[in-house]
């Protein structure tokens, strides 16, 4: 079984300067944290795109290797689609991502992107992370 600290400790060697946290994980789903950097920030003080699609697609990652029960550096997103929904505002996101479906060579995911309340999604993504190992 793979823990959140199994993950973060391998970003720090991997992707030290990558903002991105790992904080809950299992076979089921993840939690990401993406401190927001100013220098993410959109004119007008919201959260860019990228940045958003960037803490689901971290998110997704980390579920793969809940579902996996290891760190598999090897699995790539195969295609990732977001809806952003509304302006996201504050000091860090949130990305909770849910499995659909686990395959032989696939995992469906949905992921959930918040700001300050779960409840209300500043953008939802799905797609197919594809396994290689």
């Amino acid at each position: 079984m793979v823990t959140p600290h199994d993950i973060n400790e391998m970003l720090k060697k991997i992707w030290p300067d990558t903002p991105v946290l790992c904080k809950e994980v299992d076979s089921t789903q993840a939690l990401a944290i993406w401190p927001v950097a100013k220098a993410e920030l959109r004119p007008g003080g919201t959260i860019s795109g990228p940045t958003i699609f960037g803490c689901a697609d971290s998110a997704f990652w980390f579920l793969i290797n809940g579902v996996l029960g290891r760190i598999d550096s090897t699995a790539v997103t195969q295609e990732l689609s977001i809806r952003f929904l509304r302006p996201a505002r504050g000091p860090q996101l949130y990305g909770r991502a849910k499995l659909e479906r686990h395959g032989r060579s696939s995992v469906v995911a949905t992921v959930y992107v918040w700001v300050d309340d779960e409840a209300k999604p500043c953008a939802i993504a799905q797609g197919t992370y594809q396994l290689r190992s």
